[in-house]
């Protein structure tokens, strides 16, 4: 587990959620099963956990428990799913932790890193969806690219990167990260260029993966399977994503644990250096007493 990816913030979140040890909770990212593993080490003999990924490399991680259910799916679902295992609005605490597993960074064939100067264009969360980077470098209109870039990578010069792409693979097909990177490297800064190649990376992988739609439906079903009571903790790694836990977190259906998000010690910084922009808000679902 250690080897496919670290886990961020691990006690602050778990331990956001009260545990129960007969409590029924839901690990909405599996990813290594970190944050899974301790809730269960937190849960007593009827205690009862379910978790979503919906990467098939993440099912190799599924600890052997009887008290855990793992389930190959979007947790923009998690309410049907939930229904379907037979808890429907019972569930007293979820957990979601947003970030990409450092086994996809640190997989070459998975395209989700720059570090990798001959990739294929990937990016795919799920295998079996067609839809995936290499397609929108070389399928969208320029304008699409643009807004792409400008909305998911907060990247000003948009508009310029979005037109070199396109002179690019008009000479040629764009297929992997060493072609794109050549594409538009004549707008990389001198100092500072990893920060902006993290951005473009970032705004694709999250067009691919349908990222901010998919946190959007979770948190309206999350907030339908919690019970009056219940908690729900989410790990975000971004202004975007954030700012959307932040507004449903504040819609009147919820009371927010903690004010301000709680951030990572420099110990875990120092040890983990993709913790470094992780933010944890937790929120309590209110009974209609509360309202």
């Amino acid at each position: 587990m250690s080897e496919y990816h670290t886990p961020v913030l691990l006690k602050e979140s778990v331990s956001a959620l009260a545990v129960s040890p007969d409590g029924v909770y839901a690990d909405a990212t599996f990813g290594g099963g970190g944050h899974s593993r301790e809730i269960l080490s937190r849960l007593g003999p009827e205690g009862r956990l379910i978790a979503f990924d919906k990467d098939f490399d993440a099912l190799e991680n599924a600890p052997k428990d009887t008290r855990i259910t793992l389930i190959h799916n979007n947790f923009r679902f998690i309410h049907h799913l939930l229904r379907a295992e037979g808890y429907g609005c019972g569930i007293d605490g979820i957990l979601a932790d947003l970030g990409v597993s450092s086994h996809q960074f640190d997989t070459e064939a998975r395209g989700f890193s720059f570090r990798f100067t001959d990739a294929a264009l990937d990016m795919r969360m799920n295998s079996l969806q067609s839809l995936s980077a290499e397609t929108v470098i070389n399928g969208y209109s320029e304008n699409d690219l643009g807004r792409i870039f400008g909305s998911y990578g907060e990247l000003n010069d948009s508009g310029r990167l979005a037109k070199l792409v396109c002179c690019a693979r008009a000479k040629a097909p764009i297929l992997t990260t060493g072609e794109l990177y050549d594409a538009i490297s004549s707008v990389l800064p001198k100092f500072g260029e990893h920060k902006v190649l993290a951005k473009i990376y970032q705004a694709l992988r999250i067009e691919v993966n349908g990222e901010m739609n998919d946190l959007s439906e979770f948190l309206r079903e999350a907030e339908r399977s919690l019970k009056a009571g219940g908690r729900i903790a989410v790990i975000t790694y971004q202004s975007l994503e954030d700012r959307i836990v932040k507004n449903a977190f504040r819609d009147g259906r919820f009371k927010l644990v903690n004010k301000k998000p709680i951030e990572p010690e420099e110990s875990e910084i120092e040890s983990n250096t993709r913790a470094r922009s992780a933010k944890l808000r937790v929120a309590e679902k209110l009974g209609e007493e509360q309202e």
